[in-house]
């Protein structure tokens, strides 16, 4: 392991901790309300713009954000009221994303182009400011408000969208919402684990917490713990292997559910 100043530790474990946050209170909607398709699709939108913004020599964020943004614009009254079966349309976003962000990397010019390209599809953590994680921060305390004061609002969206509506609910509103926060979550988290490998991030601490917790409120606060271990783990794991960090956070990820999956008292009853 090569010793690395201090600060850049302390920099990058707590880019982690608030990633793993962050990504794991987004899953829970996109694993309770099954958006994995779009959640995956909005995912590598985020990567496609952090792209072009490295060929137009921009902040890959801003840009990232921008894409995330329309494509949830988009994606949103599309899978609503078009006539296309969602999958359709998914695939199709899903194709066009990626296609536009391996366009936009190839016709970027220069070593240190490559370097910042390599590091938007496999993670670059060292590489993160510290007004990154101001902002960061600041998109963690967002969700956790918006969860506080709009949690009933959030849970009959989950339960049951139809019931919601009928209760007087604004559920577009809240999809709509639920949405951009996946596409926002993605662009700030590109930096920890790379626009290929952020999505597992995302699903995999919802998916094990919900191995052994009922209780949505339980769950928002098991899933956060979940996905901020399982970084920090990851984290350290890539230092004293030698192995990329992105790559080590999702295999730990991943591992984990499997685990839960094996041991959940749910799969047992079943």
């Amino acid at each position: 392991m090569i010793p690395l100043p201090i600060q850049i530790i302390i920099t990058a474990i707590t880019a982690s901790i608030l990633a793993g946050i962050t990504c794991s209170l987004i899953g829970v909607f996109v694993v309770q309300m099954k958006l994995s398709s779009i959640g995956f699709c909005m995912s590598h939108a985020a990567f496609a713009g952090a792209a072009l913004g490295l060929l137009l020599s921009t902040d890959p964020l801003i840009t990232a954000l921008a894409f995330a943004t329309v494509i949830a614009l988009i994606l949103g009254p599309l899978s609503e009221k078009a006539k296309l079966s969602p999958e359709v349309i998914i695939g199709i976003m899903f194709s066009l994303t990626m296609g536009l962000g391996f366009i936009f990397l190839n016709f970027t010019p220069g070593l240190a182009a490559t370097r910042q390209a390599l590091g938007i599809l496999w993670g670059s953590i060292f590489s993160v400011t510290i007004d990154d994680l101001i902002l960061l921060g600041l998109l963690t305390f967002f969700i956790v408000l918006l969860l506080i004061l709009f949690f009933k609002e959030f849970q009959a969206l989950m339960f049951n969208r139809k019931l919601a509506e009928a209760s007087g609910i604004n559920t577009s509103l809240f999809y709509f919402l639920i949405l951009f926060l996946i596409g926002v979550t993605v662009a700030f988290s590109l930096k920890l684990v790379g626009g290929l490998l952020v999505f597992a991030l995302i699903v995999n601490p919802a998916s094990s917490a919900l191995q052994f917790i009922y209780d949505l409120k339980k769950v928002m606060v098991v899933s956060p713990l979940i996905g901020a271990s399982t970084c920090l783990l990851g984290f350290f794991s890539s230092l004293l292997l030698n192995f990329p960090i992105g790559s080590s956070i999702i295999i730990v990820s991943s591992f984990t559910f499997c685990v839960s999956v094996i041991l959940s008292p749910k799969r047992r009853r079943g």
